[in-house]
């Protein structure tokens, strides 16, 4: 009974399968069109991301989202109280290190060398004197040495003076000039604590509130131009197939019913190493209503294009290039454009030729 049952199903396939022709079609006129997919998003032109160079609290914040900043406008400032103390010293220790408030220093040297040029002269003069008399045989040798020791030690006191000017002009300049180069570190650290702009655009992001801890490991706002980019990664086996100019067409989460056109505007020429796709910026020809950083996009990157051409759906080709006629026989063809649906055919089928699946 069971083999009855078995039978009649083998048989009931069979006749459904013999009963069941495969669809044949022939090629047709379409326009067809060659392009490299990506992914990416929007990114306003010059965009980036605001960090601070100190850690601090955020004590003020000077700015709000969509508001229009230029170079040099303050964003924040941070919690610098141990800052400004540290200026303040700074500024104590450069007063008191400058060289012409040390002026006295030098005038006192320069006094004594005055003194010591004085008293020298007056000693050559003596012992000139003591030479003169010790020559008519008039006074003892020790008169003429205690003369002769006390010239050397007023020549050798002005000379040790001398010098000693010299050391403390250098002394002073060397201070005043590393006092002064403190006082600038001190108010550059201040300065840190009062974050700028670097380029001139819109707040399109704040990412911080006031009495956050600030790090510069995470930023605290976004800001960017009003224009905005196409920034899209391409594979590196697609890279070589890409130049300036190429047209693009856009689509977007955001306007999910349209198409927007754009241009290939930049290539830049270094692959990332750990995706293996190289970064590919489009301008929009005609730009949407509305725009927003980071929203994504999908692109198709225009190669080739051409009108009413011969083509068939690519799922009627094979991996070898094939296509199966109708009485199921293969036939190579010569392939030109592919996209994702369609294949155009140069040689080897005519419009009239009936196709099916392989």
């Amino acid at each position: 009974m069971r083999t009855s049952i078995y039978i009649i199903i083998i048989i009931s396939i069979l006749l459904f399968s013999c009963s069941k022709e495969k669809k044949s079609i022939t090629p047709e006129l379409k326009d067809i069109t060659e392009s490299v997919y990506a992914s990416g998003f929007v990114k306003s032109k010059n965009q980036y991301e605001v960090f601070s160079k100190s850690a601090g609290v955020l004590k003020k914040i000077f700015v709000k989202e969509g508001d229009f900043v230029k170079i040099g406008d303050t964003l924040f400032q941070l919690d610098n109280d141990n800052s400004k103390l540290n200026t303040e010293n700074a500024k104590l220790l450069a007063s008191n290190a400058d060289y012409q408030n040390n002026k006295a220093k030098i005038d006192e040297i320069e006094n004594n060398i005055n003194l010591a040029e004085q008293k020298l002269k007056n000693d050559s003069l003596l012992l000139e004197r003591q030479k003169n008399l010790w020559a008519k045989k008039v006074g003892s040798k020790f008169e003429l040495e205690q003369k002769e020791l006390n010239f050397e030690n007023s020549k050798n006191n002005l000379e040790s003076l001398k010098i000693k000017l010299i050391d403390l002009k250098k002394q002073l300049k060397l201070n005043s000039q590393q006092s002064k180069n403190n006082l600038k570190i001190a108010k550059l650290m201040e300065e840190d604590f009062i974050i700028k702009s670097e380029v001139e655009g819109v707040i399109y992001k704040i990412n911080k509130e006031k009495g956050e801890l600030i790090t510069n490991m995470s930023a605290i706002a976004s800001i960017g131009a009003e224009d905005f980019i196409i920034e899209v990664n391409i594979d590196e086996i697609d890279i070589v197939k890409i130049e300036l100019g190429q047209e693009v067409f856009i689509r977007m989460d955001s306007y999910q019913d349209k198409v927007f056109e754009a241009t290939v505007s930049d290539i830049q020429p270094i692959m990332n190493e750990r995706t293996r796709t190289f970064k590919i910026e489009a301008k929009f020809n005609e730009k949407p209503p509305k725009l927003y950083p980071n929203l994504t996009v999908e692109a198709n990157i225009v190669l080739n294009k051409k009108e009413k051409v011969l083509t068939i759906p690519r799922n009627y080709l094979n991996s070898n290039f094939e296509v199966t006629l109708e009485n199921g026989d293969l036939q190579k063809i010569e392939t030109g454009l592919m996209d994702f649906n369609l294949v155009e055919i140069k040689s080897g089928i005519d419009k009239n030729t009936k196709i099916i699946l392989p």
